[in-house]
Protein backbone atom coordinates (compact mmCIF):
# COMPACT_ATOMS: atom_id res chain seq x y z
CA UNK A 1 0.00 0.00 0.00
CA UNK A 2 0.73 3.35 -0.24
CA UNK A 3 0.15 7.26 0.00
CA UNK A 4 0.26 9.53 -2.61
CA UNK A 5 -1.55 12.97 -3.85
CA UNK A 6 -5.22 12.36 -5.68
CA UNK A 7 -5.27 12.36 -9.02
CA UNK A 8 -8.75 13.91 -10.93
CA UNK A 9 -9.39 9.82 -11.67
CA UNK A 10 -9.84 8.88 -7.81
CA UNK A 11 -11.66 12.02 -6.95
CA UNK A 12 -15.49 9.59 -7.71
CA UNK A 13 -13.91 6.74 -5.65
CA UNK A 14 -12.73 9.40 -3.01
CA UNK A 15 -16.52 10.83 -3.06
CA UNK A 16 -17.98 7.17 -2.40
CA UNK A 17 -15.73 6.86 0.48
CA UNK A 18 -16.23 10.25 2.43
CA UNK A 19 -20.15 9.94 1.82
CA UNK A 20 -19.89 6.50 2.57
CA UNK A 21 -18.19 7.15 6.22
CA UNK A 22 -20.77 10.71 6.24
CA UNK A 23 -23.77 8.53 5.85
CA UNK A 24 -22.68 6.64 8.93
CA UNK A 25 -22.40 9.83 11.20
CA UNK A 26 -18.56 9.77 11.46
CA UNK A 27 -18.04 13.33 9.29
CA UNK A 28 -19.54 15.72 7.43
CA UNK A 29 -19.89 15.12 3.72
CA UNK A 30 -18.86 16.37 0.44
CA UNK A 31 -19.38 17.46 -2.97
CA UNK A 32 -17.63 16.32 -6.25
CA UNK A 33 -17.60 19.93 -7.09
CA UNK A 34 -15.71 20.40 -3.76
CA UNK A 35 -13.57 17.32 -4.01
CA UNK A 36 -12.23 18.50 -7.44
CA UNK A 37 -11.92 22.01 -6.90
CA UNK A 38 -9.57 20.74 -3.61
CA UNK A 39 -8.01 18.29 -5.33
CA UNK A 40 -4.04 19.32 -4.85
CA UNK A 41 -5.37 18.90 -0.82
CA UNK A 42 -5.96 15.64 -0.77
CA UNK A 43 -3.98 12.31 -0.04
CA UNK A 44 -5.18 8.58 -0.70
CA UNK A 45 -3.52 5.51 0.61
CA UNK A 46 -4.31 2.61 -1.93
CA UNK A 47 -3.79 -1.00 -1.92
CA UNK A 48 -1.32 -1.90 -4.86
CA UNK A 49 -1.69 -1.40 -8.42
CA UNK A 50 -4.11 2.34 -8.22
CA UNK A 51 -6.57 3.15 -10.02
CA UNK A 52 -5.24 2.68 -13.46
CA UNK A 53 -3.71 -0.74 -12.43
CA UNK A 54 -6.78 -1.88 -10.33
CA UNK A 55 -5.50 -0.88 -7.09
CA UNK A 56 -8.22 0.13 -4.19
CA UNK A 57 -8.18 3.80 -2.62
CA UNK A 58 -8.88 2.36 0.88
CA UNK A 59 -8.28 5.72 3.05
CA UNK A 60 -8.19 9.65 2.38
CA UNK A 61 -7.00 12.84 4.08
CA UNK A 62 -6.59 16.16 2.74
CA UNK A 63 -4.62 19.19 4.11
CA UNK A 64 -6.11 22.87 3.38
CA UNK A 65 -4.25 25.34 4.54
CA UNK A 66 -6.40 28.34 6.19
CA UNK A 67 -4.09 31.20 6.85
CA UNK A 68 -0.79 31.94 6.72
CA UNK A 69 0.39 29.94 10.02
CA UNK A 70 -3.04 27.82 9.78
CA UNK A 71 -3.78 24.77 8.25
CA UNK A 72 -6.73 21.98 8.91
CA UNK A 73 -6.59 18.55 8.41
CA UNK A 74 -9.80 17.39 6.99
CA UNK A 75 -12.18 14.74 5.14
CA UNK A 76 -9.78 11.97 7.34
CA UNK A 77 -11.86 8.62 6.30
CA UNK A 78 -10.86 4.80 6.19
CA UNK A 79 -12.51 2.47 4.74
CA UNK A 80 -14.39 -0.10 7.16
CA UNK A 81 -12.84 -3.09 6.28
CA UNK A 82 -9.06 -1.46 6.23
CA UNK A 83 -9.48 0.24 9.82
CA UNK A 84 -7.09 -0.58 12.76
CA UNK A 85 -4.04 -1.07 11.09
CA UNK A 86 -2.92 2.41 11.24
CA UNK A 87 -4.23 4.12 7.34
CA UNK A 88 -5.59 6.99 9.19
CA UNK A 89 -2.36 8.00 11.19
CA UNK A 90 -0.09 7.75 8.33
CA UNK A 91 -2.77 9.78 5.94
CA UNK A 92 -2.72 12.17 8.84
CA UNK A 93 1.11 12.40 9.57
CA UNK A 94 1.67 13.11 5.75
CA UNK A 95 -0.79 16.10 6.16
CA UNK A 96 1.44 17.20 9.58
CA UNK A 97 4.78 16.60 7.49
CA UNK A 98 3.07 18.59 4.26
CA UNK A 99 2.20 21.52 6.63
CA UNK A 100 5.92 21.90 8.56
CA UNK A 101 7.19 22.13 4.76
CA UNK A 102 4.90 24.54 3.96
CA UNK A 103 6.32 26.44 7.46
CA UNK A 104 2.39 26.46 8.70
CA UNK A 105 2.55 26.53 12.78
CA UNK A 106 -0.40 25.24 13.60
CA UNK A 107 -2.70 22.53 12.11
CA UNK A 108 -6.14 21.72 13.51
CA UNK A 109 -9.54 19.51 12.93
CA UNK A 110 -12.88 19.10 13.75
CA UNK A 111 -13.48 15.98 14.37
CA UNK A 112 -16.33 13.21 16.01
CA UNK A 113 -12.93 11.14 17.11
CA UNK A 114 -11.24 13.41 19.35
CA UNK A 115 -9.14 10.80 20.84
CA UNK A 116 -7.75 9.69 17.30
CA UNK A 117 -6.12 13.09 16.97
CA UNK A 118 -4.64 12.93 20.99
CA UNK A 119 -2.99 10.26 20.01
CA UNK A 120 -1.44 12.01 17.55
CA UNK A 121 -0.47 14.63 19.92
CA UNK A 122 -3.15 17.18 18.93
CA UNK A 123 -5.00 18.70 22.19
CA UNK A 124 -8.91 19.70 22.75
CA UNK A 125 -9.39 23.47 21.64
CA UNK A 126 -12.14 25.97 22.09
CA UNK A 127 -13.86 26.42 18.50
CA UNK A 128 -13.28 30.31 18.79
CA UNK A 129 -9.85 30.01 18.47
CA UNK A 130 -10.48 29.15 14.66
CA UNK A 131 -12.26 32.05 13.23
CA UNK A 132 -10.94 31.90 9.78
CA UNK A 133 -12.65 28.34 10.17
CA UNK A 134 -15.86 28.97 12.00
CA UNK A 135 -16.63 32.23 9.08
CA UNK A 136 -15.10 30.47 6.32
CA UNK A 137 -16.74 27.29 5.94
CA UNK A 138 -18.90 26.66 9.34
CA UNK A 139 -21.31 29.04 8.57
CA UNK A 140 -22.10 27.41 5.36
CA UNK A 141 -22.59 24.28 7.00
CA UNK A 142 -26.33 23.13 7.97
CA UNK A 143 -24.91 21.87 11.35
CA UNK A 144 -23.92 25.15 12.01
CA UNK A 145 -24.22 26.68 14.88
CA UNK A 146 -24.88 23.48 17.05
CA UNK A 147 -21.91 21.45 15.58
CA UNK A 148 -21.12 19.07 17.77
CA UNK A 149 -17.95 18.03 16.50
CA UNK A 150 -14.49 18.42 18.81
CA UNK A 151 -12.16 20.86 17.48
CA UNK A 152 -8.50 19.63 18.23
CA UNK A 153 -4.96 21.73 17.21
CA UNK A 154 -1.30 20.91 17.07
CA UNK A 155 1.27 23.38 17.20
CA UNK A 156 4.26 22.40 14.74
Amino acid sequence: MAIRKAFAADIKHIHALINACAAEQEMLPRSLNELYEHMRDIYVYEDEGGIEGGGTIVGTCALHIVWEDLAEIRSLAVRKGARNRGIGSDLAKSCIEEARGLGVRKIFALTYAPEFFRRLGFEAVDKSKLPHKIWGDCIRCPKFPDCNEYAVMKEL
